[in-house]
């Protein structure tokens, strides 16, 4: 999905970004003068590319900041967007590191309804690999296209289901907002070198 062109969401740019960045919107852009998303931010600070999968934030938490950024409103996604910093640098090394987001959001989404089944399946899911790869080496090409596989199928797919729970609870902005910036500080820490906390701290 593309903005529609010539939309910019606001005259002046958050306080505390860069005047060089893009005014923020929603969805995807096929150019800066259009506006972009919060990822198309991070990746113009990364490397100057404009896209919304740079390689320097971790693809798990990059699916999630593409949803945060299209459901919340206007001011959120402005508050929001000193975060294209972080983002810009969060791709922890961990293999356990994207089990354990979407675990996150998973149980996240479990507060909204409590009583599915299916979030509490995915919840264990997640969490049981997460376990499995806590201390595993970085591995060879097996390990990495199994990581991938994983990424691609299931937590994907448990990824998708638990936001589209939180995109559609009453508090939306607010649930999604906090998720988000939780989340980057957790991959902020575990990119500068910190060890995962193996429990990533949620709103409840």
């Amino acid at each position: 999905m593309t903005a529609l062109p010539g939309r910019r969401g606001f005259a002046d740019p958050p306080a505390g970004v860069p005047d060089s960045l893009p005014l923020p919107g929603r969805f995807a852009h096929l150019h800066p003068d259009d506006g972009a998303c919060l990822m198309e931010a991070a990746s113009v600070l990364s490397s100057g590319r404009f896209t919304d999968s740079p390689a320097g934030t971790h693809p798990a938490l990059a699916a999630l900041a593409r949803v945060v950024n299209d459901h919340v409103g206007d001011d959120a996604r402005r508050a929001l967007w000193p975060l294209a910093a972080d983002l810009a640098d969060a791709r922890p090394a961990g293999r356990d590191y994207a089990p354990l987001l979407v675990g996150a959001v998973v149980d996240a989404a479990r507060l909204v309804r409590p009583a599915s089944r299916r979030s509490a399946r995915h919840g264990r899911a997640c969490r049981a690999r997460a376990a499995r790869l806590a201390h595993a080496p970085a591995g060879g090409p097996a390990a990495r296209i199994g990581d991938l596989l994983w990424w691609r199928g299931p937590g994907r797919r448990h990824l998708e289901q638990a936001l589209g729970v939180l995109c559609a609870a009453p508090d939306a902005e607010q649930r999604l907002s906090g998720l988000l910036r939780e989340a980057v500080a957790q991959a902020r820490q575990c990119t500068a070198g910190g060890a995962p906390s193996g429990e990533f701290h949620r709103n409840r």
